[in-house]
């Protein structure tokens, strides 16, 4: 295995999915289409021909007080 194209090519997808997944976060609680003051989020990374499975799941406060 080459490291170093391992290395620079797992950085990329790594920083693709930070950018895409952030834009689509801040979307959906720019357009208040989060019901309630938090966000709920799971992301799942898996590989098509490889035995990986990773979850992880957050939530997010949207900086709302209740009733507001």
């Amino acid at each position: 295995m080459d490291e170093d194209r391992f290395n620079i090519d797992l950085r990329k997808f790594l920083k693709e999915v930070g950018v895409t997944s952030q834009r689509e976060i801040e979307r959906v609680a720019r357009e208040g289409l989060v019901q309630g003051g938090e966000l709920r989020l799971r992301m799942t990374l898996t590989a098509e021909n490889a035995s990986l499975e990773h979850v992880i799941e957050r939530t997010i406060s949207l900086g709302e007080t209740p009733g507001t």
